[in-house]
């Protein structure tokens, strides 16, 4: 099953950003992350719309934070990024007319909205900052911290 890891992927961005003094090119971010910074370009440019960076062009150029990470939920960014699908599984839908498949999917509707409710619910609940909080305690129990891990 292919699994969406693009709320995991720009949290993981956004919080190399929160670790930098200045800008971070495209280029930068991408080498951290593994892909091609086109793809940290596009991604980014949403998040610009957003107001959660910004970018300047030219020399010493880059992108930067544009928010409090205190007042940035998970749900903001999730928001962000166009609310990709929660749940990988779903509903059959080859026999719309059969009654049967209706009271499954029925069943199955209102589990996945409960579960999804929870979910959102949480990422309420998560600031940027204490994402930012989680990885400087993990960092300062690592023996021998050296920094921010890229990967």
């Amino acid at each position: 099953m292919i699994r969406d890891s693009r709320l995991s992927g720009v949290l993981h961005i956004l919080l190399h950003l929160a670790e930098r003094d200045g800008p971070a090119t495209s280029e930068t971010l991408a080498r951290a992350m593994q892909t091609n910074p086109v793809v940290i370009r596009r991604i980014l440019a949403g998040l610009r719309e957003r107001g959660l960076v910004r970018s300047e062009k030219g020399h010493g150029g880059g992108w930067t934070l544009a928010c409090d990470l205190a007042a940035v939920t998970l749900r903001d960014v999730y928001d962000a990024l166009g609310a990709p699908r929660l749940l990988a599984i779903g509903n059959r839908s080859e026999a719309p007319d059969c009654l049967v498949e209706q009271a499954v999917n029925a069943a199955l509707d209102q589990a996945f909205d409960e579960a999804e409710a929870i979910l959102l619910a949480s990422f309420d609940d998560v600031t940027l900052a204490a994402l930012t909080a989680d990885f400087h305690r993990r960092l300062k129990a690592r023996p021998h911290a050296s920094g921010v891990h890229h990967g």
